[in-house]
Formats: C-alpha cells, sequence, structure tokens
C-alpha cells in the first residue's frame, strides 16, 4: 500500500500567516502539522508516501520534509498546478500511484490514534474504498454519509441543506485503483473542482463496495483550517502529550507536563502547564502558559501569554496580558495593554504596538 498527502491547498483562512508560511508547516504543540501525518502514516507500515503540493508553496514543504527518512519514509513530490479538488489530486497522483491500493490523507488534518485501526479494517473487508467518518453537531457544513446496517456507505451528500446523518466525512480515506475509474467518469462540480465525494457516489453507482470507519464519540478529530481550528490543535496536543518529535521539527512535548528545551534561559517566570518552549528561548518576569508554544528563540519579557503559538524567533514584551494569538517568526507585540486582555494575529516580521 502507498499514501498520498494532499498539501497544495493555499490556507486563505489562515492568512497573514500564510502568506510566508504553507499551512501544513504551522507548528502545533512545536511540531509541524504535517510531521503529525507523515508519523501516523509510518506508523501504518506504510513506507512509499507521495505529498502533492503547488508551484508555489512547494519548495518550503521540500525543504521541511526532505525525503522522509526522518519518519522512515520514501517520499516523493507530485505537483498539483491548478487547486482542482481531492479527486483532481488523486488524477494528478496517477502515476506514482499506478494500480497499487492507497490511503489519501488531508495534510493538514490530524486524527486521533492515527490510520492503523482504519488500514487494519480495510485490509479485513477488502472492500474498493473506505471512508472515516466523525459524528458532528452540524453536518450541513460538511460532506456527510448514509450507512447502512452493516456500516457500508449507501450514499454520499457534500453539505447537504437536510443531512440524513450527522456522520462527517474526515480527511482520510482507502482505495484500491477501482477509484481512478471513478474518478475519469466524473465532471467538475458547481465549484469547477473534481470533487472525491463525486467520485465515491460514482463507485457506489458502479457496484464497488465503500465502507466506513467511525471515530468514537469522545475521540478528536482537528481540521488546522482556521485560526480557532489551530490554537485548539495545539491545546489537544499538548494536553495529549503527542508533541514528542523528531529534531528538526521544532522540538516537542513529553507526557502532557511542561517541555523546556535544556538551553532555555528563565529568570522570575512563571510556567503553567502544559507548555512547550523550544531551544534558545529568552524568558524574563513573564507568566507563560496554558497551552502555549513558543518556537525557537521566541523572547518574552514582562508579559502574560495564555493559549496561543509564538513562533521562531518573536517577541513578546511589556505588561500584556495575550491570549488566544498566533504570531509569525521574526514578530514582534510590545507596549502595555494596562492588564486588558488582548488577542493578535500577525504574519511573519510583522510589528504590533499595544497602548
Amino acid at each position: 500500500m502507498k499514501a498520498i498527502v494532499l498539501c497544495a491547498g493555499k490556507g486563505t483562512r489562515l492568512r497573514p500567516i500564510t502568506h510566508s508560511t504553507p499551512k501544513h508547516l504551522i507548528p502545533v504543540a512545536n511540531r509541524a502539522i504535517i510531521s503529525y501525518v507523515l508519523q501516523q502514516i509510518a506508523d501504518a507500515h506504510i513506507h512509499e508516501v507521495g505529498i502533492v503540493i503547488s508551484p508555489d508553496s512547494g519548495g518550503m514543504i521540500r525543504e521541511a520534509v526532505g525525503d522522509g527518512s526522518q519518519w522512515g519514509l520514501s517520499v516523493s513530490y507530485i505537483i498539483q498546478e491548478t487547486a482542482g479538488g481531492l479527486a483532481h489530486a488523486v488524477k494528478v497522483s496517477r502515476a506514482f500511484l499506478q494500480d497499487s491500493d492507497f490511503l489519501m490523507f488531508l495534510g493538514d488534518n490530524l486524527i486521533e490514534g492515527g490510520v492503523v485501526p482504519m488500514i487494519e479494517e480495510f485490509a479485513a473487508h477488502k472492500p474498493q474504498g473506505l471512508v472515516v467518518l466523525k459524528g458532528v453537531e452540524d453536518p450541513r457544513r460538511f460532506g456527510v454519509a448514509e450507512l447502512d446496517s452493516n456500516g457500508a456507505v449507501i450514499r454520499l451528500v457534500e453539505k447537504p441543506k437536510e443531512p440524513k446523518s450527522n456522520l462527517a466525512l474526515v480527511g482520510a480515506y482507502v482505495f484500491t485503483a477501482d477509484i481512478h475509474e471513478a474518478i475519469d467518469g466524473i465532471g467538475p462540480s458547481w465549484r469547477g473542482e473534481l470533487e472525491i465525494t463525486d467520485a465515491i457516489q460514482r463507485m457506489l453507482d458502479m457496484g464497488k463496495v465503500v465502507r466506513s470507519h467511525v471515530l468514537k464519540k469522545d475521540s478528536w478529530w482537528l481540521d488546522t483550517g482556521t485560526m480557532t481550528d489551530i490554537l485548539e490543535a495545539n491545546r489537544v496536543l499538548l494536553e495529549a502529550g503527542d508533541g514528542e518529535g523528531k529534531e528538526g521539527l521544532f522540538g516537542g512535548l513529553v507526557n502532557g507536563e511542561n517541555s523546556v528545551a535544556s538551553d532555555v534561559v528563565m529568570s522570575g517566570c512563571e510556567l503553567v502547564k502544559p507548555v512547550s518552549i523550544a531551544a534558545g528561548c529568552v524568558l524574563s518576569d513573564c507568566r507563560v502558559g496554558p497551552h502555549v508554544s513558543l518556537g525557537r528563540g521566541a523572547r518574552v519579557n514582562g508579559a502574560t501569554i495564555a493559549n496561543s503559538i509564538v513562533m521562531e524567533g518573536a517577541e513578546v514584551s511589556g505588561s500584556i496580558v495575550l491570549q488566544n494569538s498566533i504570531m509569525g517568526a521574526r514578530s514582534r507585540v510590545t507596549g502595555s495593554g494596562g492588564g486588558k486582555l488582548s488577542t493578535v494575529f500577525i504574519g511573519d516580521d510583522s510589528s504590533v504596538q499595544l497602548g
């Protein structure tokens, strides 16, 4: 079995951060989002991985991931010239996939427990497709699946006005090569894209079997498409202690406790767990946490920070109370907030003065 990881999206809802950093490289719990995805694929004993990238941001992803050897993977790169939809990403990956069964994983989605259970279910039942589903409060925002009594998919509807179930499609799928014929049999949707929901429905119309893997009600699924989503992912992963990572991808967290690199300089600081503080940080007269990730070389002086991500080389100084914030690399927030809570969302090399 092979895998493809879809990383060609522009991340427009995460601007200004994504003007300079692909959303798949945004650090949560001090690890790039894509590093969690690749680790979960490696844990499923899949070796050959194709990463689908766009021409504009693909270079940064290549530089960060390399050949995949740090995860024990063999990574190839596949260019998706235009944003043509998820099924289009499969189409442009055909030369890499050939006739292999494959896992398709969205590069900005994180699933508790990884993909091993769904791979095992696919192997046990041998369907032509398998989709991961999660019960959600408002299924009208998602692709929604209707199942029979045996857990087989009988119908898929994209963003239905009147959903017949609350089971939303999560960003992971497993297919046999039959999906390629199904994709060849569909046309663009009203959005001008080849939709994976249309391709799966086409498989069903062709008489193929598509099974479901429903995540447990209390398990988490993180779709990191917005600022709120990114902060929630940071919170969940810090709490779970899932940030323990590879050197070179932002450091790590161990067992949900505070993780502080050995060379961090601290004076007069209070840390409220869980936090992750990467190498080279300098902290003085500050309060950091809970749920804060400080990237390499970040500096905090006199401030209080909670539920935030401060990226590499960024600085927060002054009597500022910062929460629910994301600061890009080498950005600066300074001044005096007078004890008032402040929230910022700024890109790389930006500067904000709080009164």
